[in-house]
């Protein structure tokens, strides 16, 4: 008799978040150092290293609001694994900083359908704590937190959240004695790597602001990183871009950047909630305006109600794209709600514009006419010609904005996790 042994292979999920702070350190640089001690033990990672990036508009978020997750076999190396992961972000984290608050998930099993669940609200919602941790133990998960530890959220949703739409981004760092000096990037070989591996790689430069996006402006360990949509294209990018200081380490991380994963459609906008992020699509009331600040708003509506749309200063010329809009223009914007109830906006889509507006008639002898009164009709000043009727006439107007046609806000002020138009061109 034939028998068959069945061999049931599980993995160890580990989740690890808020480790950083304005003042340095990274979670992924965290996770490429666990990374590099696991391999000197013999540990070998069973996936990408991820990088999820959560809610952007939640509350008490980390500087990139984003998680790292690392897949392991769960064999006898995984008591070890466990303590190369809490001994690293011991080590590595900036808990001088208050609104730094490590958390770290261990997860022994297959991802379920109520985890996935919860990292799909992680990334739409805002969750406190407590709910978090409610969640972990409930789906048998082992605990870490770090002073407050609100790492959990996050960490908790790297491990279960599934990417159907995905990018890569390969990440290289500094010697940590040249943490919070210039990095030393060749600028040109950042041009010749874009002209190069465009649109594989994205988002390198912001060419309208002359800015090199793949350079971080904050003191954390990253040199550069690159955004593409494969990871074979990410070497090439590599060995392009030039640089004048020591490179620590690399790594590249998949990823959910980039896949408007935060984004839920609303049928109305009474359907949307603060810290919420939302398509929806309305009507312009007003037409756009600046304020002290540079920061542009105008009113959208629909059958439910209406609500404020941001377009703020660091988007600049994307306020001028929207000045553009007139009332009556029909859209469909994408973005979330802030702390003031207002609707940022990351890009929008032209439904039908408003190319029509209302003049008095033109007389016969070729003047505009002028009113003659509250319901007198026109009269012409230059002939003298009067007419009954009161109602202007319609005059098709061309508009520079197009209908169908999507806009987007520059490189240097665009979200994580926001979709440019070049992924969506490739969809």
């Amino acid at each position: 008799m034939l028998y068959l042994k069945v061999i049931i292979i599980i993995f160890l999920y580990i989740g690890i978040d808020d480790t950083d702070s304005p003042d340095g350190m990274c979670t992924t640089y965290l996770a490429s150092q666990i990374i590099n001690k696991f391999e000197e033990n013999g540990i070998v990672l069973k996936d990408y290293p991820r990088l999820i990036r959560l809610n952007p508009f939640a509350r008490f978020k980390t500087r990139g609001n984003g998680a790292v997750s690392l897949k392991i076999l769960n064999d006898d190396n995984a008591n070890l694994a466990r303590q190369i992961v809490l001994d690293e972000v011991e080590k590595l984290s900036m808990f001088d900083c208050d609104n730094t608050n490590p958390g770290v998930i261990f997860y022994e099993g297959e991802i379920t359908k109520e985890m996935q669940d919860y990292a799909f609200k992680a990334i739409y919602e805002f969750i406190e704590i407590n709910e978090a941790e409610t969640y972990a133990k409930s789906f048998g998960c082992e605990i870490h937190k770090f002073k407050k530890g609100r790492g959990i959220i996050g960490s908790l949703a790297a491990i279960a959240l599934p990417l159907s739409d995905y990018t890569f981004e390969l990440l290289v760092y500094r010697d940590s004695k040249n943490f919070g000096t210039k990095r030393k990037i060749n600028y040109e070989s950042v041009y010749e790597m874009d002209k190069k591996t465009f649109p594989e790689t994205f988002e390198n430069i912001d060419y309208g602001e002359g800015y090199i996006a793949i350079e971080p402006k904050t003191p954390c360990p990253v040199l550069y990183g690159i955004r593409s949509n494969s990871f074979e294209i990410l070497n090439d990018a590599k060995s392009i871009v030039k640089v004048e200081e020591p490179i620590k380490d690399w790594c590249i991380f998949k990823t959910n950047q980039h896949t408007d994963m935060h984004i839920q459609n609303a049928d109305k906008i009474s359907d949307m909630k603060q810290f919420g992020c939302y398509c929806i699509q309305g009507e312009v009331k007003n037409e756009p305006k600046i304020i002290d600040g540079g920061h542009m708003f105008f009113y959208i509506f629909d059958d439910s109600g209406e609500i404020e749309c941001g377009a703020y200063e660091p988007t600049k010329n994307f306020r001028d794209i929207v000045s553009h809009l007139r009332p009556g223009d029909i859209i469909k914007v994408y973005g979330g709600i802030g702390e003031k109830n207002t609707f940022n906006i990351e890009k929008f889509q032209v439904i039908k514009l408003n190319d029509i507006k209302y003049e008095n008639p033109i007389c016969k002898c070729g003047k505009r006419m002028t009113s003659a009164g509250k319901n007198k009709g026109f009269k012409c000043k230059k002939c003298g010609n009067k007419i009954k009727s009161s109602e202007k006439v319609p005059v098709k107007i061309e508009r520079s904005l197009k209908n169908s046609k999507f806009y987007e806000t520059p490189v240097s002020a665009r979200r994580h996790l926001s979709k440019p138009i070049c992924r969506m061109n490739l969809d």
